[in-house]
């Protein structure tokens, strides 16, 4: 397998990060902040009825915060610690949604204290929850989808009711003070099969008529969480094709006024700006008469490349080595049998790839500074550098 470094970077963008990666002791991560501009203004253009709220648990770096405030977005909010750093940044609590629908209490309260009025619920506990420490807040209710199966990285049952439940948990919030303000899905992330949007669609529909006609609710939001795919290894339509396609869905459903609509994307804004620049530790066999070559490399699943579980997410991989290319397994440095990135997925590297040479994963800037660990094995988390 070879891959083109201009199907995923500019040659001048891949040069300048290169000559930066040259300076620096690997592991690390770097990310071009001009390509993430990029790709937020593209999601803007292609969906220009919606409001963009950042998902931080992608890359909740300050350098990325900063630069998407500045472009107007808004931002989805998992903790208390990411709504302490996103407002250490100047983001005001009006772009904030807190979209966990699992949180205690206090955590709640602190939200509120800090002034931001819409949460995320999809239980009748929670719900209460808010009701007391969030009174008069605007409530939105996440619906369980389709579509897991379509999807690179998909999501289990753990977010999400039903949709008779949905509707009577909006009933709920509006008697006990609550503003029901929408609903919301996520059909899984790296989501491939455009029409699971629409089947979510058309869920969200009977859900905004059935409250107004029985229950005299007139529901304002969508939130379509996110979805849309980064540029991994294996293709997907672009984001056009995408924005067309959920475009008319909407309109299908709910005519030329839409209600309010809100996207979270995270992969999709930033995954493609990253480089994460790693070197070989060991190339062996494992036996004289072994046909596999294990590669390992000084990054694992522990130190940011935990999206390659279950080979969900396969990253495309470069090396300046060239020549003749042979099938391997790639796993990572710790004391771990489960640190093994791809062993049933054959990666081809060449032949004559050996210990200090260096790899370069490319489109890895979501969800690998977030998902480092602090200290396995004593390794320090992921370092990530901004340009």
């Amino acid at each position: 397998m070879s891959i083109n470094v201009e199907d995923y970077f500019a040659p001048e963008t891949f040069k300048k990060m290169k000559a930066f990666a040259d300076q620096h002791e690997t592991p690390f991560v770097v990310i071009d902040t001009a390509t993430i501009a990029r790709a937020y203004d593209e999601i803007a253009e292609n969906f220009p009825f919606a409001k963009i709220y950042y998902a931080v648990k992608a890359n909740p770096a300050v350098e990325i915060t900063e630069l998407l405030k500045n472009k107007g977005s808004n931002f989805d909010i998992a903790s208390i610690y990411e709504l302490d750093k996103v407002m250490s940044c100047g983001v005001k609590p009006e772009q904030i949604s807190f979209g966990n629908t699992i949180k205690k209490a206090r955590d709640i309260r602190y939200f509120y204290e800090k002034g931001v009025r819409m949460f995320a619920t999809d239980s009748e506990a929670d719900l209460r929850n808010i009701a007391k420490a969030a009174p008069g807040s605007k409530v939105y209710v996440r619906i369980l989808t389709e579509g897991s199966g379509s999807a690179d990285w998909p999501l289990s049952r753990k977010f999400g009711c039903q949709t008779d439940m949905a509707m009577d948990l909006l009933v709920l919030a509006r008697d006990l003070g609550l503003v029901p303000y929408g609903v919301s899905f996520h059909v899984g992330s790296q989501q491939r099969e455009i029409g699971s949007w629409d089947a979510a669609i058309g869920k969200v529909k009977i859900i905004f008529e059935r409250l107004l006609n029985e229950d005299g609710i007139r529901l304002q939001m969508i939130n379509m969480g996110g979805g849309f795919p980064a540029n991994y290894l294996n293709k997907t339509n672009t984001l056009e094709a995408y924005a067309e396609e959920i475009t008319r869905f909407l309109k299908e459903d709910f005519g030329d006024e839409l209600p309010e609509i809100i996207l979270e994307p995270g992969r999709s804004l930033i995954a493609n700006a990253g480089i994460l620049v790693s070197e070989v530790v060991l190339v062996s066999r494992k036996s004289r008469t072994a046909v596999e070559r294990w590669v390992f490399t000084d990054v694992g699943k522990f130190s940011g490349l935990i999206e390659t579980l279950d080979e969900s997410i396969k990253f495309p991989i470069w090396t300046e080595k060239q020549g003749e290319l042979e099938d391997v397994v790639i796993a990572g440095p710790t004391c771990d049998s489960a640190d093994i990135m791809y062993e049933n997925y054959k990666y081809g590297l060449p032949l004559n790839l050996a210990s200090e040479d260096r790899l370069y994963w490319l489109s890895t800037g979501a969800y690998t500074t977030s998902y480092s660990s602090v200290e396995f094995n004593g390794f320090p988390p992921l370092r990530s550098y901004y340009l």
